[in-house]
């Protein structure tokens, strides 16, 4: 497995991570505990490095789990988590709701001392804000609590990770330009190209390193998509199933067009987030063995030419744009979760 540098102040991590999410949940992934841990050590076995968790997730499991796979394994491994949300004094949430935010310095260094509890760990190697707002990201306060958790050694490195949905260009701009965030996480693959794209000059100018999330858009590029199979209500996918995977279904069509049959189409569209030079790491989602091998595969095959980068682009501009943003139209207007501090 090929690395890339996310920090300095972090061990090169691999160009593939995992999502910890898909064995921490029950949304959208792994119900089984014990297949959770096997996909967890055998993506290390297979080169993966990097593991992207969050305290919320299984309200902990996405920590505990990984310190149940890996033992004191995990120290040589590179860990991401996140805080924000107040899910131990919240009741259980509806569906994907969001819980509420705290960003206090005392929540912050609370939340900071329960992951290192939960990891088994004296230190996270990437500390990240959790689908923060505007005035979070331009909260100088903030930066100074996780400048000071920096300096104690208990992070090596902080970050702010942008959701929970497309469309957060200001927020991931003031972050780069204006709090100099180092490290952004971020949505993007061939059918949600937007608003990453136009983050990318800025991450370029400043240095900031990206991670990306979601490279196979919820299934559509890695085959594991069935318009005729029923989701369960808390399956995001349901949200958009009508308007958005209809016309994902097609713009696949379009996209296989374009792209080299030398590869899966799940490997094109991971080695596409990995062409800009400021992404790090991709993280797709891992609930089987097969796909993972065949994700994890990607980092062996030939890089996207020119020439299809140039196709998808234009693709994008002529064609998938106007009919993949249009369902997102309003995703932007939701309220902010109550307590955004304390």
């Amino acid at each position: 497995m090929r690395t890339r540098i996310l920090s300095p102040f972090i061990p090169p991590v691999s160009q593939i991570g995992f999502g910890v999410w898909t064995v921490a949940t029950t949304w959208w992934g792994v119900k089984d505990a014990s297949l959770g841990v096997s996909l967890l050590r055998e993506a290390r076995e297979l080169g993966i490095n990097f593991y992207d968790t969050a305290d919320v997730y299984g309200k902990g499991l996405g920590e505990t789990i990984l310190a149940e796979a890996f033992g004191k394994k995990l120290n040589d491994l590179v860990v991401a988590t996140k805080l924000g949300y107040d899910w131990e004094s919240t009741e259980e949430r509806t569906g994907h709701g969001e819980l509420p935010q705290d960003w206090s310095p005392s929540f912050i260094r609370r939340a900071c001392e329960g992951s290192l509890k939960r990891l088994r760990r004296d230190w996270i190697d990437l500390y990240q804000l959790h689908n923060p707002r505007m005035e979070v990201v331009r909260s100088a306060e903030i930066r100074e609590t996780l400048e000071g958790l920096k300096k104690e050694g208990k992070i090596r490195e902080y970050a702010a990770a942008l959701g929970p949905d497309i469309g957060w260009f200001e927020e991931g701009r003031v972050a780069i330009e204006e709090a100099k965030y180092p490290v952004l996480q971020v949505i993007y693959s061939l059918l949600e190209q937007e608003p990453t794209a136009s983050l990318l000059p800025h991450a370029e100018h400043r240095g900031t390193r990206l991670i990306v999330r979601v490279p196979h858009a919820s299934g559509l590029l890695d085959g594991s998509y069935n318009p005729d199979k029923h989701f369960e209500k808390s399956d995001h996918r349901n949200h958009r199933k009508e308007l958005w995977m209809k016309a994902g279904l097609e713009a696949v069509s379009l996209l296989k067009e374009v792209l080299s049959g030398r590869r899966a189409l799940s490997q094109s569209a991971i080695l596409f987030c990995l062409n800009p030079s400021s992404v790090a790491t991709v993280l797709p989602n891992f609930t089987e063995l097969d796909p993972m091998r065949e994700f994890v595969e990607s980092a062996e095959k030939p890089p996207l030419s020119t020439d299809e980068i140039l196709k998808i682009k234009e693709l994008w501009k002529n064609h998938l744009a106007s009919r993949l943003t249009q369902p997102f139209a309003d995703s932007r207007s939701k309220p902010t979760p109550k307590r955004l501090a304390a």
